[in-house]
């Protein structure tokens, strides 16, 4: 089985679905897909996913799936990544609505604003930095007597939150403020075979 992942690479949502891919070596192609090319946008792309956005994963039979966690847990079906236990499994699940509900819509937008678009602080919506933080606090907050966000085992709650968190710095959010927030951003990097993208 091999699965085509249309994907930006400068998004987190996008490189969600390619960490877990790449982690169990599930088979795929990559095809790039610029948002700020507008190639979201075009007939064919739109054909894929009306809603213009990636990531996309196209199956074996051609159907098309869309929503990168709902890629992620297709891709992580049956594997260590989705916990066994019904109570942690709902735990992740609790994260990973959280992560799109709350956590992207911060830290992802901020970052879209700051870095790409360039846009000035006096552009951008004041309420998103505060917002940010909190964000921060929380998962700092949490991570402060566990490894892990979910069983202390990696799972895909983990694997959601770090792909835009260790990205934070794009927004001008230093994580050395949530020691447990980094510390963990290290050890999910290292999990998942990846480079730091963390400042010195």
């Amino acid at each position: 089985m091999t699965i085509t992942l249309y994907g930006d690479s400068i998004s987190g949502n996008c490189l969600k679905a390619k960490f877990v891919a790449d982690l169990l070596g599930k088979p795929y192609r990559w095809i790039e897909t610029s948002v700020l090319k507008k190639e979201t946008r075009t007939p064919e792309f739109l054909a894929l996913n009306p809603a213009g956005q990636v990531p996309v994963a196209v199956l074996d039979d051609g159907r098309p799936l869309a929503q990168s966690n709902a890629i992620m847990l297709y891709l992580a079906e049956g594997s260590r990544l989705i916990p066994a236990d019904p109570v942690d499994r709902a735990l992740m699940f609790q994260w990973l609505f959280w992560e799109q509900y709350s956590h992207e819509t911060a830290i992802a937008v901020l970052r879209f604003h700051k870095a790409y678009l360039k846009k000035p602080d006096s552009e951008i919506d004041p309420s998103l930095a505060p917002k940010c933080r909190r964000v921060l606090t929380l998962m700092n907050d949490h991570l402060a007597t566990r490894a892990y966000f979910v069983a202390e085992a990696l799972s895909l709650a983990d694997i959601a939150l770090v792909a835009y968190t260790r990205f934070s710095h794009d927004a001008g959010l230093d994580l050395k403020e949530w020691p447990h927030v980094h510390g963990w951003v290290v050890r999910i990097e290292k999990d998942l075979g990846l480079k730091t993208v963390l400042p010195a």
